[in-house]
This record gives C-alpha cells, structure tokens and sequence, in this order.
C-alpha cells in the first residue's frame, strides 16, 4: 500500500511539473538579443502558494505515514529481511543464554574470599643444649617419627645412668629389709618355742610345789623340799614371763622392719621417678616429627645452643582444609555433606573436589580479638561473613599446598540437575 501511494505520488509530481513546465513555457518572455549578439534569459516568474500545496490526489492515510515513519521501517523489514533474522536470531539468543545461565548460576554458592587452613605449629626443644645433627631441611617432606634436630646427650645420659643407680640402691635397700624379715621370723619361731618351754617348766614345778607342800603339811616330807618347789615355781613364772616379752619384742621387730621397708619402697619409686624423668630429658634430646608434614622457614643450625622453647623450625601437617568466609546471605541452603568445587590459584589447571564439613556459629568478627560493638552509636548493617569449613576429598600430593594459599570454592547447594547438564546428558 505504502509502494502504491509512493507511486501514485511520484506520477502526479511528474504531471505537475510537466503541466507547470508547460505553463512556464507559455508565459516565457521572449529573448531578446544584446547588442553583441548574446541573447539573455529573463527571469521565471514565482510560483503561486497554490502549486506548493500537496496534490489533491495524495490519501490522508499515506500522509500519516510518512509523519509516522512506520513506513520506513516496514520497508527496512522488506528491504533488509537478512538482518532483520539474525538481529531477531542474536535477540533470542541473548535471552536463552541469560535464562540458561540463571538457571544454572541458582544451582552454586561461590566466594573468592577462600584460603587454605591448616594447624602449624613451631616445634622446640624442651631441653637445652649444642644441636648436633639436623638431617632435614626447607620445605622438606617428613613421616611421623622422622628426625628434626639432636641435642647433645652426654649430659642427659650420665643422669640417667645416676638415677638408675640411686633405683638400684632403693631395690637393695628394700632386699635387705626383706632378709631382715625373714631372720627376725625365724627368731619369733625360736622365741615362741622358748615360751612354751617356759610354760612346760612352769607346769612341772607347779606340781612339784603342791606335792611337797602336801607331803610337808602330813609329815611325810621336810619344809627345805617345800620351800625350794615353792621357789622353783615362782623362778618358772618369771622365765615363763621373760619368754613371752622376747616373742613380742620379736614381733614388735617385725612392725617396724615393714615400716622400714615401706620407707626403702618409696625410696624406689622416688628413685624411679628420677630415673623416668632422666629418660624422659634424654628423649628430649632427639626431636622428632609427631605426625606426616612439612618443615617450614627452618632456623636450626648444627652448633647452635638451643634453649628450651626457642623455636627451630615450623611445621605443617599433611592435614589441611579450605576456609571459605561465605557471606550470610549465602547460607539459606548449604549445608554439611554438600559438594564443593576448588579452584587453586596457584594450579588454576586443578580441579579439586571437597564437600563441607560444618559452618561455624557466628561471623568471624565475633571471635575476633576486638570483636565489634553495635550497641551505641549510629549503627550501619553489613552484611557479614561467615567461616565454612571445607574438607578436600582428593587433595594432590605432587604439588606444595600450604596455609595462606588463594582458593576459589564453589559448593553445590542444589543438587538437581539445572538445565544445562540436562541438555548435556541427552546429548
């Protein structure tokens, strides 16, 4: 429609201007010639407003349009139907990948506020003296047990072989104490079979005593054979006495050679504790890797006088973990066991795979040394941070991983396939 008004348009301005030619031509002035022979054209006359008038012919419709301009771009459509589609294309396009992209994106939680964790710790000795040995080096690898540094230990072994002479002297003393025992066990024997001599002696001569006073009082025997019964009797009595203050001197004995032998037991187990403690300082004297790691900025040096306490070298265990500060709005969903995604920054090539293993209670700022105080004051909400921490499943053992490191975790709080792996998996 916009073509045929176009036309028709374009014809009656042909027309019009072939009639106004026309018209010109029949109201040209003639030429009239100058005196060297030129001739000159006079002016055209103006045209009237009514010529510049649009044509009656001409629709309110098309007129429209062309105001509009909606028929320009109907023919630009027309014109250019190639662009249009790859325009169209490119459209589409755009807002099929931003859906897929969002739909993928709600599938993960990430962070770059990530860095690997690990408990270091400085190792030094507990005794003093001159290291003589240091078989390790920087950043070398060590197994539970490997050695670290020695300490001279001629000193610490000379103590402990004086303790275990003073243990020795102890466990004597106590050996004699039991020989003790037994002799005085054997002299109670021998005085409890003195009492019972004592006590048959003391019998007789009690029978002794009433017969000679019986015959005495009847006349059939003197008073000299009474009277020396009667102090045979009294003598028995006093040897039967004697006898049982001997056993229970004996026995008396006995007690306090047991109190004695507990005073040379915990004489020994005094001595023996002076002797652990001496094999203890001897084993200080070695210094040792308590679990799998690496020795880290070492400063111990053969010849060096170490103090107890003064640090040799740091060490860090094979045991690490990521510690991700996720933002609070991040943890509606996450939960321990979910999957997580580490990207190295030192090894952006590796993919290492983790899962959660727990979310701390509370933001880092809590268990900070000054942690914040909202409670006066204007008061401006942050969103805070919150450690979670990420365990590596498969962690590489060819490459050095050490606290500090930069880590990129992406956790997977959504465990239903998005859009993107749906269409992967079908094709």
């Amino acid at each position: 429609m916009y073509e045929d008004n176009v036309l028709e348009r374009d014809d009656l301005g042909v027309e019009d201007f072939g009639s106004s030619r026309s018209v010109t031509a029949s109201q040209e002035p003639s030429v009239k010639p100058d005196k060297q022979g030129l001739t000159a054209r006079a002016p055209f006359p103006q045209e009237s407003p009514a010529a510049k008038k649009p044509p009656p012919s001409v629709q309110p419709e098309t007129a429209h349009l062309q105001a509009t301009g909606k028929g320009h771009r109907a023919g630009f459509l027309c014109r250019r139907p190639v662009v249009s589609a790859i325009g169209a294309m490119l459209v589409a396009a755009a807002l099929g990948g931003g859906y897929v992209y969002l739909d993928y994106a709600k599938h993960f939680q990430s962070t770059d506020d990530a860095f690997i964790a690990a408990r270091q710790t400085a190792l030094a000795p507990k005794v003093s003296g001159y290291l003589t040995a240091v078989p390790v080096t920087d950043n070398e690898h060590v197994a539970t047990g490997d050695v670290i540094a020695r300490i001279d230990d001629r000193d610490y072994r000379i103590a402990l072989e004086q303790a275990e002479a003073q243990v020795a002297a102890a466990q004597a003393s106590i050996d004699n104490i039991d020989a003790q025992l037994q002799v005085q066990q054997a002299q109670i024997s021998a005085n409890e079979a003195q009492v019972d001599q004592a006590q048959a002696a003391l019998v007789f001569a009690q029978q002794q005593a009433q017969r000679y006073q019986h015959l005495a009082q009847t006349g059939y025997g003197t008073v000299q054979n009474d009277q020396q019964w009667n102090s045979q009797q009294h003598q028995q009595e006093a040897a039967l006495r004697s006898a049982q203050a001997t056993l229970k001197l004996s026995q008396r004995q006995i007690e306090a050679l047991n109190a004695q032998r507990n005073s040379a037991v915990a004489s020994l187990a005094q001595a023996q504790a002076q002797c652990d403690q001496a094999q203890l300082n001897l084993s200080y004297t070695t210094i040792t890797a308590a679990q799998p790691g690496r020795v880290v900025n070492l400063s111990a040096a053969v010849g060096q006088f170490a103090q107890p306490g003064t640090n040799l070298t740091m060490f860090v265990p094979d045991q690490i973990w990521v510690t991700a500060n996720f933002k609070e709005i991040q943890l509606d969903r996450m939960r321990p066991g979910d999957p997580v995604t580490l990207q190295i920054d030192a090894y952006p090539e590796r993919e290492i795979r983790g899962h959660v293993d727990s979310v701390q209670p509370g933001s880092g700022t809590a268990f900070s040394l000054l942690p914040a105080q909202n409670a006066t004051g204007n008061y401006v909400k942050i969103v805070q941070r919150v450690p979670v921490k990420v365990v590596m499943d498969n962690p590489p053992t060819d490459v050095a991983l050490g606290p500090g490191m930069s880590v990129v975790p992406t956790v997977r709080i959504d465990p239903a396939p998005s859009l993107v792996e749906r269409l992967r998996g079908w094709l």
